[in-house]
């Protein structure tokens, strides 16, 4: 059996049997990923082992694909299909400008971390009939991002009703566009009635920066409920 597979650590958040490509020219301890031959993709480290899996659930054309493909090192494993005649009843692509394709199975992007961790983000389909794919998508995740088009917000009511059911950690991020700012964010909190804990924020899917906040935001709630059992078992009374 191949060593560099049967080591790999398994278990939530990971991803087991990653295998890693030797990177011409990597430099250990360099952030991002070294760069590949002929400028395309980075080839992952061949001293990554821990792969960390994140989800970013949301709405029909509430930018899931976009942010992906703004914050991936790679160019983005994508599933869109062009919309037919065929859709028609079943898809409402009304209220989403010049929308055309569609997510059928999900997006796939890689963010290098450091020479150990990778991040793996996996774009979840937003139309019902493509539900039944999340439970598998959420299988193994640390935490999800919902992706909000406040134009259509009823439509993420669903991804945070299967979030909070699982129950899987996830933060709000409304997608703001440049000709749509839309409601204040208490709104957006009233309508979605989300818990006061859930972090909303503000972002915009095209944009690397803004989307990489929204990640990080995400991390962050992820190590403020890792550290709440250590918090209250250090608050309670020695017997």
């Amino acid at each position: 059996m191949d060593s560099r597979t049967s080591d790999q650590p398994t278990g939530p958040g990971t991803v087991p049997g990653v295998r890693a490509e030797a990177a011409p020219g990597t430099v250990p301890g360099i952030v991002p990923a070294a760069a590949s031959p002929a400028g395309g993709d980075p080839p992952l480290r061949a001293t990554a082992r821990d792969g960390l899996k994140i989800v970013i659930v949301g709405g029909f054309g509430a930018g899931k694909t976009t942010m992906v493909g703004a914050v991936s090192e790679i160019r983005p494993l994508s599933t869109e299909e062009v919309m037919t005649r065929a859709g028609i009843g079943i898809d409402d692509p009304s209220r989403v400008r010049d929308k055309n394709t569609t997510t059928v199975a999900f997006d796939f992007g890689r963010i290098t971390l450091n020479d150990l961790q990778v991040l793996y983000l996996f774009g979840a389909p937003g139309q019902q009939r493509f539900w039944f794919l999340w439970e598998q998508l959420f299988a193994g995740a640390l935490g999800a991002v919902v992706l909000v088009d406040t134009r259509r917000i009823a439509d993420s009511w669903y991804a945070i009703d299967r979030l909070e059911a699982h129950p899987l950690p996830f933060v709000v991020a409304v997608n703001r566009f440049d000709d749509a700012p839309g409601p204040p964010l208490e709104r957006v909190r009233d309508a979605l009635d989300l818990d006061p804990g859930v972090s909303l924020i503000e972002c915009d899917a095209r944009r690397r920066a803004s989307t990489k906040t929204a990640l990080i935001t995400l991390v962050r709630h992820l190590t403020a409920l890792h550290d709440l059992p250590a918090s209250a078992a250090a608050r309670e009374p020695v017997t």
